[in-house]
């Protein structure tokens, strides 16, 4: 089979970060852009980690363009907490990129990339989909071009941020809404990337590989770790974004379930919830997305570890 066209659209961010060298690291995708969104970091730190996750991993020839600062219409909120001021908390210095930065902004990356390929493009975008959106709606032409789009986003029951809304709805429910109305979605929630933790064995097998990836890799890991035991209280983090890059490589690393997804843009306290519809209450809604459920654990940390080792 011939590999998958897809654009990473991501907020790096440590989970991000592995996101972007599953997809680079696999032959079952072929990434033809990368962009960056305000949300784990400001715009400033998530496109610089875009690029240096890519000269870590000796990536180059794929272009990388910044994109929304905030979101549509709400204030921007970084996560420091989990992921540092610079959004790449754990090394002590973070070395310099040699991707250089594209000068198009990122709907204009995504538009051209989407209209010069020969075959529609998976999107995955792994932060708040502020940049979807902007093109769907200033560039509707591009909407038959686009595969599907596979989000690190939401949740099927309780969230991360608020009691029902997790971090990448909540930072813009506006744009997931949006999003949601507009194009063929998998949603990848909460309750699937919290399947997916970062145990001492992960790490161990990470550090294993050897090579430079795997050494900047650890370094991560160990922070995020340590953040999410602080903030969140889970004894191992999720690795939440590389889940989406993992279903677009092996659909059988999830199972998943069409249902309607409605976005919350309102709610004083639940803003940014995403409420998954059950079948039986689907009646009369369309069936707009597909919620990613269960998750392979074995089988998506076999693709990290797989993909790191063959990156520099």
């Amino acid at each position: 089979m011939p590999p998958t066209p897809v654009i990473l659209d991501c907020d790096p961010g440590h989970d991000d970060v592995f996101a972007i060298w599953l997809a680079v690291g696999n032959p079952a995708l072929d990434v033809r852009a990368v962009t960056t969104v305000a949300g784990n970091g400001s715009l400033e730190h998530t496109t610089l980690n875009a690029r240096i996750a890519l000269s870590v991993a000796g990536v180059h020839g794929i272009p990388v363009a910044a994109g929304a600062a905030q979101p549509l219409s709400r204030k921007a909120h970084a996560a420091v907490d989990i992921h540092g001021e610079n959004a790449l908390g754990g090394p002590a210095t973070l070395p310099e990129p040699t991707v250089p930065l594209d000068p198009r902004d990122a709907v204009s990356l995504i538009a051209d990339t989407l209209l010069a390929s020969a075959e529609p493009v998976t999107l995955i975008p792994t932060g708040p989909m502020t940049n979807i959106a902007a093109l769907i709606t200033a560039r509707p032409e591009v909407i038959p071009h686009i595969r599907e789009i596979i989000w690190m986003g939401g949740a099927v029951d309780r969230g991360n941020i608020t009691p029902y809304a997790e971090f990448n709805a909540w930072a813009d429910p506006e744009a997931a809404d949006i999003v949601f109305k507009a194009a063929q979605s998998k949603q990848a929630g909460l309750n699937i990337t919290h399947q997916a933790l970062v145990t001492d064995e992960v790490i161990a097998r990470v550090e294993a590989v050897g090579n430079a990836t795997s050494a900047f890799g650890v370094q991560l890991l160990k922070f995020f770790c340590k953040t999410y035991a602080e903030v969140q209280g889970m004894p191992a983090a999720p690795l939440h974004d590389p889940v989406t890059v993992a279903i677009a490589i092996d659909r059988a690393v999830a199972t998943v379930q069409r249902t309607h997804v409605a976005i919350e843009t309102k709610g004083e306290y639940t803003a940014g919830a995403t409420n998954v519809y059950l079948l039986d209450q689907v009646k009369g809604r369309d069936m707009n997305v597909e919620v990613a459920m269960q998750l392979d654990v074995k089988r998506f940390f076999d693709l990290i570890v797989e993909a790191v080792k063959q990156l520099a």
